[in-house]
C-alpha cells in the first residue's frame, strides 16, 4: 500500500504492516461498537474521554466513523499516480 501525503514523498506500507493497522482499527470499532451496545458509565467514560482528548476531542461518533473509513482507506487505496 502507497499513500502520498499532500506535502511530503509517498508513504509505503508493506502488506504486513497494513494488516496489522487494519486489524487494530477494527478492535478498536469493536471495542466503540460493544461499549455503545452496553451503554451504562463505561461508555458515558469514553464518550467523554473522546470530547476532551488534546488536539481532536470530538464526538465519539466521528471518532468511529473515522476508524471505519481508515479501514476502507486501506482496503481501498487510492493510486498514486506518478509525476510527469
Amino acid at each position: 500500500m502507497t499513500a502520498r501525503s499532500s506535502d511530503g514523498p509517498a508513504v509505503v506500507l508493506s502488506a504486513q504492516d497494513a494488516a496489522f493497522i487494519r486489524q487494530a482499527l477494527i478492535a478498536a470499532s469493536a471495542v466503540f461498537a460493544q461499549a455503545k451496545d452496553i451503554g451504562g458509565p463505561g461508555y458515558q467514560a469514553l464518550r467523554d474521554a473522546a470530547l476532551q482528548a488534546p488536539e481532536s476531542g470530538r464526538p465519539l461518533a466521528a471518532v468511529h466513523y473515522d476508524v471505519c473509513l481508515a479501514v476502507d482507506h486501506i482496503d481501498f487505496p487510492t493510486p498514486v499516480r506518478s509525476p510527469r
